[in-house]
């Protein structure tokens, strides 16, 4: 099931800063963040109808900065103005040719926001324009780098909200053996749950191969290894899973369609991260497609970022169907929720069924 948008001018496009305050630093083996520095974009049809996007930059993943995004947005609104929003591929285009390698959090929010606008205006709710496959998706939690008995309590908390897996970042401080012991710290709080161990491509062949055995030696199988060797090591992701016997999943290593072939072709990865924000909608297609057409499986992912990305995000994996992994949990994070509406989470089943129009997603008090 798809839905063709019908031709409709732009009458303007506004950004503005969005920064966005955690419960808590949110720590990866790179770093860790302690505000959401992102942007909103609004895109007004000529009949008044407006449409919402959002970019959630991340610098240390590909040099994109906040400051960047509101240039190129800024920028875009002086030339947006009269354009046909329902050729939304054609305007993504000419955005990424202008906005060079590290645009795509703002093409993304650009392409979310036009989209938005259409098909709310043609009543049709992104999960359906996506393909309608399904409303549904699991999400994991995430277990932030820190100590073990940090990542205990995190687990804990994890599961009384009725979130079955659980992704735990590695390749911090303290190298394998501080891994270790704070994964094993998150199964004595929380056994059973399947484990997706995240390692922001901070990780070498020989430590990845030191915890690996670690983890067997204490009969420990993770559900997914998630992007533990540097980005451009294809040959080492795939001794690693020869070695382990557990599912690669290639994030950093693919942000492109022509990296999703080369992982494609390299058998790098089992399972391919799509993120919106790493290259917008349009490539996240591209890729989904080539990933399905090796036998590639889809994991749903994102930056920090607030329950307007994340929707956009669980209608896109909603809808073209066939995700069995996602890690849209990071409005749990926040310590301010500056939107109304987005998806609705029940233990850790997303769903999207009850959105009728774009995202449902709208700004409220200071954002208007």
């Amino acid at each position: 099931m798809s839905f063709e948008l019908q031709p409709t001018s732009i009458r303007s496009l506004r950004v503005a800063r969005m920064d966005i305050p955690l419960l808590a630093p949110f720590g990866i083996s790179k770093g860790a963040l302690e505000v959401a520095a992102n942007a909103l974009v609004t895109v007004e049809l000529a009949d008044g109808t407006l449409g919402y996007g959002e970019a959630a930059p991340f610098p240390a993943y590909n040099g994109e900065t906040q400051s960047r995004v509101l240039e190129l947005l800024s920028r875009a609104g002086n030339w947006l103005p009269g354009r046909d929003a329902s050729d939304w591929l054609d305007i993504s285009s000419e955005f990424r040719a202008s906005g060079g390698p590290k645009c795509g959090s703002a093409l993304c929010a650009l392409e979310t926001a036009l989209l938005d606008a259409v098909s709310r205006r043609d009543g049709v709710s992104l999960w359906r324009f996506f393909g309608g496959a399904g409303t549904e998706l699991e999400t994991d939690m995430t277990v932030t780098t820190g100590t073990p008995n940090e990542a205990r309590e995190a687990a804990r908390l994890i599961r009384l909200r009725g979130i079955r897996v659980i992704k735990a970042k590695v390749g911090g401080a303290g190298g394998p053996a501080a891994d270790l012991a704070r994964i094993s710290a998150i199964l004595e709080a929380a056994p059973g749950s399947p484990l997706v161990l995240d390692g922001n491509a901070a990780l070498g062949r020989d430590g990845a191969s030191e915890l690996v055995r670690g983890l067997k030696s204490r009969g420990i199988s993770p559900a997914l290894l998630e992007q533990w060797l540097p980005r451009e090591d294809l040959e080492g992701m795939r001794a690693l899973h020869a070695e382990s016997g557990w599912a690669v999943a290639a994030d950093e290593s693919v942000t492109t369609a022509a990296d999703a072939r080369l992982v494609a072709r390299e058998g790098a990865a089992q399972v391919i991260n799509i993120k919106l924000m790493k290259a917008g909608i349009a490539e996240a297609l591209e890729v989904a497609a080539i990933a399905r057409a090796a036998g590639i499986g889809l994991m749903i992912g994102g930056n920090i970022e607030s329950i307007l990305a994340m929707t956009a995000s669980a209608c896109f994996a909603a809808g073209l169907g066939g995700f069995g992994y996602a890690d849209l949990d990071t409005p749990l994070f926040l310590a301010e929720n500056p939107f109304e509406g987005g998806f609705t989470l029940e233990g850790s089943r997303i769903s999207v069924a009850h959105i009728e129009e774009g995202h449902g997603v709208l700004p409220r008090g200071l954002l208007l």
